[in-house]
Formats: structure tokens, C-alpha cells, sequence
């Protein structure tokens, strides 16, 4: 069945850049099949028609879960105004003129919902938060982007990109989206980055290739969130970025481990050993989390509190880094390599201890879920990891 959206009114505030009517054709366009007509354009005499109150700032999830319904209206808490409705082509010049006329009356043809009526639980972001509807008015512009940055951010990640990155990244953002940057361009950055800091790591250059590192952790901040408040994200930025994400981090550890002079054994093991551990760790624990959402709807680092604990020192990049940073300063960069081939065969260890648990969790009591998607998370035995990882908005508000 074919699908049209018209935007019937629009906010002269732009965020991040963008018009409302922009920004709604960048989401549909994600959303799926959908085509946008123009206001006076004339509706084919089938499919069904998504009509949006442009004044209102929706996220893609909250199109895609009213796309998931017939014949209903999406009203704003607030005051009951219908900011979208989802109907029949028959019903839809009737519906339009209802919006427009008397934006508080829903039809009694139409389902009345509000937000909090679509499903919370984002396992892309790791978070849980209603999908987002909010009315834009110049004066809650400053607020208004401080959310869309904030749901741009996962709610489960390690710990230097929750607690450190978030607001100098913000500004970064900003300034990339004013200057028209893309998403990829701040990858491809990332990704000469990348290879400088191996080139300095194996050089011995210990700090600079630090700086060459951590500076890249923070543009691997700023591609992904510019993409997302800006609805740029695509296929292929996806991949670019996930890609150089996935292969480059023990290429960095090997490397740093190269440049060590005099480097003794250690409990038995010698340098080409060690590099063989933390290769084969790190692929496992990166099957590992590859595995895991077979077994239901969450991921290795969403199916418990523990675990959303566990992914903030979790042996990925950053955690490393902390551990590479801290025994460069000291003067003893042996030490930073044979800590992070310890901890990443520990969390490794780790991560398939709880994949073992949750196939057998699996076997006895279905497919798992993600606690936070329990309908009462917020106030439940687990209220307060739901306050740290399950919303992203308070955390990453402007000032």
C-alpha cells in the first residue's frame, strides 16, 4: 500500500540547521517507502496519507510507530493538538481540515495516542525514552537542539563518551553543521587519525600518539551525532565508520607493543604471543556481541543493569586508552601494554560467561528482553541505573 505525508504547516525556527519540511524528508526518507507531496498537491485516490503538523518536532521513531498503525492521531500531551495523523486517503481531506480548524478535536474516526503510546526501548541507542514530540517555538530553540543532541546519544556506552565527550562535542557539532560539514568528511578525519597514531605508537612517540588518538575518539563522538541532529546518516556512513571502529583498535595496542625496547616476558608469554591474545580476545568478544541479540531483543550490553555497568570499562578503545595514557605519563609504557592485553582478556571472559548465561536463560524462559524495556523501569529496583543509562536528555543538555 503506498503511503503519502504532507506537511500542512511549518516553523519558521530551523534547527541544527534545518527547516522543519527538510527535516521531515530526511526522516520519512529513513522511515521507508514514503512519498512526500506538496500542500496544494492533489492525493492519489489510494494508499493511506500521513498528515504532520510541521510546527511539531518529531524523530524518526515517532513516525515509524505511527506508520505502524491505521487510522489514528498523534496528540501532544501538552494540550491535546493533533501533530500528526496516520489515515485512509477517504478520510484524509476531512482529517486535514480538522488539524487545521480545530487542532484539538480529534475525529472520532481516529484513534487518539500520544508518545506514550509507542514503544520506548531503542536498542540502537541503548536507551529508553518516549519518542520524542515537542512543539517549536523560537523560544525553546536552544532547548529543542539540546534534545536532539542528547537523543542522538546511546544511553549505554563506555565511559568517556557518556561522561566526558558529550558537551565539547556538542560544540563541535554545532560548529561542523553550521559549516556544512558531513558526517563522512569528519570520518574520513577520524580515519588519517587513525593511521598517524599507529604510525607514532610504533615510533615509540607514546603522547602524541596519544593525542592523535583520543582526538579521534572525539571526532568518532561528533560524525555519528551530526549525522543523527542533522539526518544524515546513511548506509554507507554506517558501514565507513563502524568499519574503522571495528578493525583499528588492536592494530594500535600491536603497534605500541613493536615500539618497546628490552621488553622481558611476562609470566611466560613474549611479545608475538601477546599480540595473539589480544587479537583473538578482541575478535571474540566482538562475535560475542554479535551473537548475543540472537538470542532475543537486546544486546549483550542491554539485557541487565550488570551489563550496562560492565560496557563503561569494557576493553574497547577508550577504556584502553585511559590504561595506555596512564602508564605513558608514568614512564612505563610496558606496563600499559601488558595491562590492556589482561583487560581485554578479561572482559572477554566476561562477555562469554554471560552469553553462556543468557543461552541458557534462552532454553528455560525464551527470548530475552532488555530490562529496559520493562513497563516500569523508571521506578522500579532498578530506578537508579534507569536514571544513569536509560535517557540521554537530562545528561546532555545545554547550559
Amino acid at each position: 500500500m503506498s503511503t503519502y505525508a504532507i506537511v500542512l504547516e511549518e516553523s519558521p525556527v530551523r534547527l541544527w540547521g534545518l527547516s522543519a519540511s527538510e527535516r521531515l524528508r530526511r526522516q520519512l526518507k529513513e522511515v521507508g517507502d514514503v512519498t512526500v507531496l506538496a500542500p496544494d498537491q492533489d492525493i492519489p485516490g489510494h494508499g493511506r496519507v500521513l498528515l504532520l503538523n510541521g510546527s511539531f518536532l518529531f524523530e524518526i521513531r515517532t513516525l515509524a510507530g505511527l506508520l505502524g498503525r491505521r487510522d489514528t492521531a498523534l496528540t501532544y500531551p501538552g494540550d491535546q493538538t493533533i501533530a500528526a495523523a496516520i489515515v485512509g486517503v477517504a478520510k484524509a481531506a476531512s482529517t486535514r481540515v480538522s488539524m487545521q480548524s480545530q487542532p484539538e478535536a480529534v475525529p472520532e474516526f481516529l484513534e487518539s495516542i500520544t508518545p506514550y503510546d509507542l514503544v520506548a526501548f531503542n536498542e540502537a541507542l541503548r536507551s529508553a525514552q518516549v519518542p520524542l514530540l515537542e512543539p517549536v517555538t523560537e523560544d525553546r530553540k536552544s532547548y529543542l537542539e539540546n534534545v536532539l543532541y542528547g537523543n542522538a546519544y546511546r544511553g549505554i556506552t563506555d565511559l568517556i563518551t557518556k561522561f566526558f565527550w558529550p558537551r565539547p562535542a556538542r560544540k563541535a557539532v554545532h560548529i561542523a553543521a553550521n559549516m556544512r560539514l558531513s558526517p563522512n568528511m569528519i570520518t574520513t578525519l577520524g580515519l588519517l587519525l587513525v593511521l598517524a597514531a599507529c604510525y607514532l605508537f610504533l615510533h615509540g612517540q607514546y603522547l602524541a600518539g596519544l593525542a592523535a588518538g583520543w582526538f579521534m575518539t572525539f571526532l568518532d563522538t561528533v560524525d555519528g551525532k551530526l549525522a543523527r541532529v542533522t539526518v544524515q546518516s546513511s548506509q554507507f556512513g554506517h558501514l565507513y565508520d563502524h568499519a574503522i571502529d571495528l578493525f583499528h583498535p588492536p592494530f594500535w595496542y600491536i603497534f605500541w607493543g613493536m615500539s618497546l625496547v628490552g621488553f622481558m616476558p611476562f609470566m611466560g608469554f613474549d611479545r608475538d604471543q601477546m599480540y595473539v591474545l589480544i587479537v583473538v580476545a578482541y575478535v571474540v568478544g566482538r562475535i560475542v556481541e554479535g551473537v548475543f541479540p540472537l538470542l532475543g531483543n537486546c544486546s549483550v550490553f542491554t539485557w541487565r543493569p550488570f551489563d550496562a555497568y560492565f560496557r563503561l570499562v569494557t576493553a574497547r578503545r577508550n577504556p584502553c586508552l585511559i590504561i595506555l595514557t596512564a602508564s605513558a605519563l608514568i614512564g612505563r609504557p610496558d606496563w600499559g601494554f601488558l595491562a590492556v592485553t589482561a583487560w581485554t582478556i578479561l572482559t572477554t571472559m566476561i562477555l562469554v560467561l554471560r552469553l553462556i548465561q543468557g543461552l541458557l536463560a534462552r532454553a528455560t524462559g525464551g527470548p530475552l528482553e532488555s530490562w529496559l524495556s520493562a513497563d516500569d523501569v523508571a521506578q522500579g529496583p532498578h530506578a537508579r541505573a534507569f536514571a544513569l543509562f536509560g535517557s540521554t536528555r537530562s545528561a546532555y543538555g545545554g547550559e
